[in-house]
């Protein structure tokens, strides 16, 4: 089965022989498990990110596990990616009015413009969802 999620974390436990399990775990709460390390590997470098997966479903002792086959980035890093950079474009454009005049120095700059980028970023994902 295939589905498009985003990865709210990924954990890697050893198990009591000594394998890796890595728990792919998306913003709705499902979990699903590889232990496979390039694939859990993969699934850990994209955090935060929306991400297809690949995932097929066994029935155990009652219980039903779902394991992880592939993981795979959205686009060149998802509508994310975009909100924020297009919310940096509109905190650098706006930096003039939000520093004032004169000298800033770097630090002072980016602890002005951060949360500025951080409100139009969230803005945008907001308007996404809708």
């Amino acid at each position: 089965m295939d589905k498009e999620v985003t990865v709210a974390s990924v954990e890697v436990k050893e198990t009591r022989n000594g394998n890796r399990r890595f728990v792919l775990r998306d913003s709705d709460g499902n979990e699903y498990t590889t232990f496979r390390p390039p694939i859990g590997e993969e699934a850990a470098k994209h955090e935060g990110r929306r991400v297809r997966i690949k995932f097929h479903e066994q029935e155990r002792n009652g219980f039903t596990n779902v394991y992880l086959d592939a993981v795979e980035p959205l686009g060149d890093g998802g509508e994310d990616r975009d909100a924020e950079e297009a919310a940096w474009q509109t905190a650098v454009e706006a930096a003039p009015w939000l520093a004032g005049k004169g000298e800033v120095p770097p630090d002072e700059l980016f602890d002005k413009l951060k949360p500025f980028q951080e409100r139009v970023a969230a803005d945008i994902r907001d308007d996404d969802d809708e």
